[in-house]
Parts: C-alpha cells; sequence; structure tokens
C-alpha cells in the first residue's frame, strides 16, 4: 500500500458528509447524524437544525456559519477607520481571505487540475493590494505580524519535524541518501539547458546564466536572492538594490513555474499510478514499510496534551538549529532538519511522542496552509515585481530551466528506484520562492510530506548554487 499525503482541502470540501448512523428526532421526525447524539442536546428548534446541518458545509477549512460570521465581522471593520492590530484580528483575515481563495482555486476547471488553489491564494491577495482593494488598516495586522514574526518558520519547523519523525527509518535513510543524485543531475542539466535557451533568445550567456538561471535555483528570496545580490555588488562594483530588484522577479516567476507543473504532476499521478509514490519518495518491496510511519501510528489516540507536546518539541530542534546557526553559520532550518533526522534515527523519543509531533504536522498542513499562503501573497509578494519578468525571452528561457530541472529529476529519480513524480516534485522545490515556494509546491502537488527533501533541495542545493556563482562571476570578471 502507497502512503498518502492528505492535502490541505482533501477534508473540507463543500460536499455534505455522509452520516454513518442516524437516529430519530422525535419533534421534527426527521433523520439526524448519530454523532449529535452525543451531544447536550438535539436541536429542537428549525433554526438550529439548520444551522447545525450547514455546518456540515465548509469554505476551505471553515464551516459554512462560521464564515459568514467572519464575513460579517470582517466587513464591519473593513467600514471602519481602524481594525484592531492584534493576532485575532491576524488569524481571522488570513483564515477567510486564504480559504475563500483556495475555494475558488478548487473549483475553477483546469486551474484546480495545476495547483490553482496555490497560485489563487498567494497570487490574488498580492494583486488585491497592489490595486488597493483591501483596506490597510486590515492588512496592517497581516503584513506586521507576518514579517515581524517569521511565522512561516514556525510552519516550516512543525512540518518538517512532523514528518519525518513520522516517516519510517528505513525509508528516511534511503531517501536522505539518493536525493542528491536527482538533484545534482538536475541542477547541471538545467543550467545547461537555460543559458543555451537564453542565447537562442538573443540573451547574453553571462545574462542567461548569472541573472535567470542562478536565480532561479538560489533557494528563494531571503537564503537566495539577497546574498546573491549582495556577492554580485561586491564582485561588480555596482548597487545591491538595483541588482536585487533585477534578480527577484526571476525568482517568483521561476516559482509560478515550478507550482503549475508541480500541479501538472500531481493530475499525472493519478493518470499513471504506477509513477507516484503519493508522497512516498522511495520504492520498496517490501509493503510493509511503504508506508511511513504506519506501524508506529497503530491505536494511536489523539490528545492534547500530546499535541502541545508535538509541537514544543517541533519548536525546541528549531531552537536548537537557530543555535546552530550562530556558531557554526549553518542555516537554522537545515540544521534543524539535520537534528530531526538524528533524533529519528537514535530512536531519542517515543513513538508517542514522534505520533503527536506527526499529528501536529497534519494540523499545519490541512489547518494553516492557506491562510499562511494568503499572507505571503499580502507581505512577501510584490505584484508590480513579478510583472517586470513577463518579457518572452525571460518567461521561455525560466521555463526552460525549471522544467529541465523537473524532467532530469523525474528520469533520473526513475533509474534510483524512486517514485518518478516525487523525485521531480523535490526537484522542483529547487526553483521555488525558498520556504514559501516549498509550501506553495507541495501544496499544489498534495504531497507535504515531502517537506523534509524539499528542504534539502533549497537549503542545501541553494547555498551551493549561489556559493558556485559568485565564486564563477569573480573568475570571470
Amino acid at each position: 500500500m502507497k502512503s498518502s499525503s492528505n492535502h490541505a482541502l482533501a477534508d473540507t470540501d463543500m460536499s455534505k458528509k455522509k452520516p454513518s448512523q442516524t437516529s430519530n428526532d422525535n419533534k421534527g421526525g426527521k433523520v439526524m447524524k448519530a454523532e449529535y447524539a452525543s451531544a447536550d442536546a438535539l436541536p429542537t428548534t428549525n433554526w438550529q437544525k439548520r444551522i447545525w446541518v450547514l455546518s456540515d458545509y465548509k469554505i476551505g477549512i471553515i464551516p459554512v456559519p462560521i464564515y459568514l460570521l467572519m464575513a460579517c465581522l470582517i466587513g464591519a471593520f473593513a467600514l471602519m477607520s481602524e481594525a484592531p492590530s492584534e493576532i485575532t484580528m491576524f488569524i481571522a483575515v488570513i483564515s477567510f481571505f486564504g480559504s475563500t481563495c483556495a475555494e475558488l482555486g478548487k473549483r475553477l476547471p483546469i486551474i484546480r487540475s495545476v495547483g490553482g488553489t496555490v497560485i489563487l491564494a498567494t497570487f490574488i491577495p498580492s494583486y488585491l493590494v497592489y490595486k488597493g482593494w483591501i483596506p490597510n488598516h486590515l492588512l496592517e495586522p497581516v503584513v506586521t505580524f507576518t514579517k515581524s514574526t517569521n511565522f512561516i518558520y514556525l510552519f516550516i519547523s512543525c512540518v518538517i519535524v512532523g514528518s519525518i519523525l513520522g516517516m519510517n527509518r528505513d525509508m528516511l535513510i534511503k531517501g536522505f541518501l539518493r536525493i542528491f543524485v536527482p538533484l545534482a543531475a538536475g541542477s547541471i542539466v538545467a543550467a545547461c539547458v537555460g543559458t543555451l535557451a537564453g542565447i537562442a533568445l538573443g540573451l547574453e550567456a553571462e545574462k542567461a546564466f548569472f541573472y535567470i538561471v542562478v536565480p532561479i535555483m538560489a533557494g528563494g528570496v531571503g537564503e537566495g536572492a539577497i546574498p546573491l545580490s549582495i556577492g554580485y555588488s561586491q564582485v561588480l562594483g555596482q548597487e545591491q538594490g538595483a541588482l536585487f530588484a533585477e534578480i527577484l522577479p526571476v525568482v517568483m516567476l521561476g516559482s509560478l513555474t515550478a507550482i503549475l507543473t508541480a500541479g501538472m504532476l500531481n493530475h499525472l499521478g493519478k493518470k499513471k499510478p504506477e509513477w507516484s509514490g503519493e508522497g512516498q519518495l522511495m520504492k520498496t518491496g517490501d509493503e510493509g514499510i511503504t508506508t511511513p510511519g504506519a506501524k508506529e501510528r497503530e491505536g494511536f489516540a489523539f490528545d492534547a496534551a500530546g499535541l502541545s507536546a508535538g509541537a514544543l518539541l517541533a519548536v525546541s530542534l528549531y531552537l536548537a538549529g537557530v543555535l546552530c546557526h550562530e556558531l557554526f553559520g549553518l542555516p537554522a532550518p537545515v540544521a534543524m532538519l539535520f537534528l530531526a533526522v538524528m533524533v529519528k534515527l537514535a530512536r531519542a523519543f517515543p513513538p508517542r511522542l514522534e505520533d503527536s509531533a506527526y499529528m501536529v504536522y497534519k494540523f499545519f498542513s490541512v489547518g494553516v496552509t492557506y491562510p499562511l499562503l494568503f499572507a505571503i501573497g499580502v507581505a512577501m509578494t510584490p505584484w508590480d515585481k513579478l510583472m517586470t519578468a513577463f518579457t518572452l525571452p525571460y518567461i521561455l528561457t525560466i521555463m526552460a530551466t525549471v522544467l529541465s530541472l523537473i524532467a532530469t529529476g523525474f528520469f533520473v529519480g526513475h533509474k534510483l528506484n524512486m517514485y518518478p513524480i516525487e523525485a521531480a516534485i523535490v526537484n522542483a522545490c529547487h526553483s521555488g520562492q525558498g520556504g514559501t515556494g516549498d509550501i506553495a509546491i507541495l501544496t499544489a502537488a498534495n504531497r507535504m510530506v515531502l517537506m523534509p527533501f524539499a528542504q534539502i533541495s533549497t537549503r542545501i542545493g541553494g547555498a551551493i548554487t549561489v556559493t558556485l556563482a559568485i565564486v564563477a562571476l569573480r573568475y570571470l570578471h
């Protein structure tokens, strides 16, 4: 049996849940769900029954009655001159708009098959901010909280730690040892194909390589475009801000291409199930270990204390990664990733705690992904910067780079006994917008469980790319 990674909207369809058992309501003579029987009392009035039934429908992750209440509240605050600048307002705004955009993307034909939920949840808010169609006093809590708290790192830490601790140990070892091969091969092929495509489209070789190909694989904005522009400015003696402004749109458009391709790969996996591991990277003949952590989670019962412990474990490992960054210069997410792997391999914590960390991962992947993507779109995705990369030579060069990187991962992964779609998706993260790109790409591919491998692709692959590019540019100049 293949493992599966639940999509953030898999359990949040607007379609009505099917009751497994029913019981009769004495007052109305209508059939009610058995789940209501455990409540203090069954609904006795018509308005109660309507609300209870309406709660079976959801917009994204939000039951319809709560969604309507939030719409009224946010609308009221929008009409006022100011709104509460606190975390409750932040949660309400990103949850409401993120779920709305994701639900819209899931409903649109064709778009929903190519990662439309992610694209709409990220780029619609960016466009709305650009046009000024969302009141500033509603946006301010979102922008301030997203940028000042690095909330994205809490998400990444919970997803990485939970997914690693939820993996089967044997599959974890095999996957980490082999993932570097398709990643390295894809980087080389993408560098060659992207540069040649740029030259064929009339760009100079140096322009195509250093200003398009390298930024795409540099590891995002904070860990990629910024250090890359600083290195370029030191070598060339040019202003760092101007170089960064030239690189940033390429990073964003490359990430968008990877998101679209990841959505297509997910669709292809449904048509060709033999190519897809549904989140499982490595193939194996032992069906007993193909599902990550299945044996460890047999009989697991959820409890609030365990969930809290799992979240604190993720936070602690991230802080240990931050300490490693301060002491040794290793990026905190990378250090955290390796620490989580060591914890898993050493069996440092009992299965119960590992299961709790896995439940934290499930909570964040289901309940936080689309609200976070909305916050990223508002605070970190400038629409005008994205549009500057929309010239034909740039678009075609970016597409050639990203697609060759992903295709190489597909074929090399297949040769290494990996599921080719999973290997291709991990390679796609090498062309993403850093941690935000990893979240968007894996959500579009419905494979958030691949986050640990995506971080290797993004962080380590990006760091190597930036270092080699700066060395090469210094040699040429």
